[in-house]
């Protein structure tokens, strides 16, 4: 009869750590983000980044079906929107 135990392994350390359904090393650069975590990583809820996707008011790459967040231009973007902010308002 099995041991039925949970094992105390976690996920990514199965089979020597060459689980394919554990998270990337964090040595691996994230290129770009889905859109759960380029929400996240805005601070905005996953409705106001669609909007923002269906106007055209934040870069994205849409590949048939996937779209794709890259992180250097939305770092660049993120800088411009808050230099545009900073002039608008010192402005007045």
């Amino acid at each position: 009869m099995r041991n039925s135990t949970k094992s105390s392994f976690p996920v990514s350390e199965v089979a020597g750590g060459l689980n394919p359904l554990a998270k990337p090393d964090p040595q691996t650069p994230c290129l770009a983000m889905r859109p759960r975590e380029a929400a996240a990583a805005l601070g905005v809820s996953e409705r106001t980044l669609w909007t923002w996707t269906n106007e055209g008011a934040i870069p994205h790459i849409r590949r048939g079906k996937t779209i794709m967040y890259p992180v250097n231009t939305l770092t660049h973007w993120l800088d411009e929107q808050a230099t545009a902010k900073t002039t608008e308002g010192g402005a007045e």
